[in-house]
């Protein structure tokens, strides 16, 4: 990680779960972090977690990664008032297992999640990869993917009534556009390298208000694990770079 001493990280989706932790770390690490959050007061309160001497480079900053407005305008204030991007790390996501694809009226809630979960992702990583291209400089734009991005599995009866319904076809979406942008890098001669990071049942708020009870029942990881996958990542030399990382629970049927 010494490469990343006093390098800007930018995090989506840092009010919680994995976002945060991921923040966390890198601030521990030496990174000056951007943590980006609609709910910014808890990105801030996450902030006053860490150590007197690490707080300073670490910002809380609102933005709303399904507004492309929004995003332009906060990366144009992290080139400005910090330098630059090199390091993105597209952890925002969200879904809604209450809804099925078959529902009537239920565009609002799909189009919310292929709107965060695909649009942002792709808006994110090309304002970042601007910032990088403008300096030359070889950074990395990591993608929070899933175990889902890769096949839609028929869930076991403990993980009760969810319904997956557009959320698998999102995170397809990040893996097919994680290698597009990696093959668009290459044809640009940039050294800028991209990861789609994808986790099996991770304890997080995106399983709803019942996931203390889905938990208890089913193999899953911790937000600490995805991080320390974000932190190896990162760690690799400048000739190697992990296309994609699957991270299964151990005892997981997926």
């Amino acid at each position: 990680m010494n490469r990343w001493l006093n390098r800007v990280a930018v995090v989506t989706g840092a009010s919680s779960g994995i976002g945060a932790q991921i923040a966390k770390d890198l601030a521990n690490s030496g990174m000056k972090v951007v943590g980006l959050a609609r709910r910014v007061e808890r990105v801030k309160s996450l902030g006053k977690e860490l150590p007197q001497e690490v707080q300073q480079h670490f910002h809380p900053v609102k933005c709303d990664v399904m507004n492309e407005e929004e995003i332009i305008e906060t990366f144009s204030w992290i080139k400005k008032s910090l330098g630059g991007i090199d390091v993105l790390i597209n952890n925002a996501g969200t879904g809604n297992s209450r809804v099925k694809l078959v529902d009537a009226g239920n565009s609002d809630k799909i189009r919310k999640t292929l709107n965060t979960n695909l649009m942002g992702v792709f808006l994110c990583a090309r304002e970042a990869y601007q910032s990088m291209r403008e300096r030359s400089f070889p950074g990395h734009i990591i993608n929070i993917n899933s175990v889902l991005g890769h096949g839609v599995p028929v869930l076991p009866k403990e993980y009760g009534d969810i319904n997956l319904n557009i959320y698998p076809a999102t995170k397809y979406g990040v893996t097919a556009l994680t290698e597009s942008f990696r093959q668009e890098f290459i044809k640009e001669k940039s050294d800028v390298k991209i990861t789609s990071i994808s986790p099996g049942t991770v304890q997080t708020e995106i399983i709803p208000d019942y996931s203390d009870e889905i938990l208890k029942k089913i193999p899953h990881l911790m937000p600490a694990d995805i991080s320390a996958a974000v932190l190896y990542i990162l760690g690799t030399p400048p000739n190697v770079n992990v296309k994609e990382l699957i991270i299964s629970p151990t005892k997981s049927f997926f």
